[in-house]
């Protein structure tokens, strides 16, 4: 049987640094990526785990997000984009008249946005803590 050298492009795994629900969420919107609506939804889903992780669990996505810049969790630039996602989610959703599917451009966009995300509130801060901890041992 023939073995495989690579794959192209690489398949994509979220990171390990990122709380379970926001990990598996991420991750089935990188395997849905062929299926635009699906991978919006799992991005956007991504999203709202990661805010409720870090304590923003009331009322809806648009309030969380809100409140994680009024509390200077997100930058604005940040909560702007995951408006943005929230309302591309919210179109698939709903079946929006006017934009029902999410584009594979959105879809990827959506991604983008959720890994960010955890990358800024999650794995950037690991790395730093696992660094800390490492000159402090040495």
């Amino acid at each position: 049987m023939p073995e495989i050298a690579a794959l192209y492009p690489a398949e994509k795994s979220a990171h390990e640094d990122l709380p379970d629900v926001a990990r598996k969420f991420l991750q089935q919107a990188y395997e849905t990526l062929h299926a635009p609506d699906a991978s919006t939804m799992m991005a956007a889903s991504a999203v709202d785990a990661m805010l409720k992780e870090k304590g923003y669990a009331a009322g809806s996505l648009y309030h969380r997000i809100d409140q994680a810049l009024a509390d200077n969790v997100l930058t604005q630039g940040m909560a702007t984009w995951a408006h943005s996602v929230r309302l591309e989610a919210n179109g698939v959703r709903h079946a929006d008249v006017a934009k029902p599917h999410a584009t594979p451009e959105d879809a990827s966009r959506t991604v983008e946005f959720a890994e960010a995300l955890g990358n800024f509130l999650f794995v950037l801060t690991a790395r730093i803590e696992r660094g800390i901890q490492a000159a402090q041992s040495s």
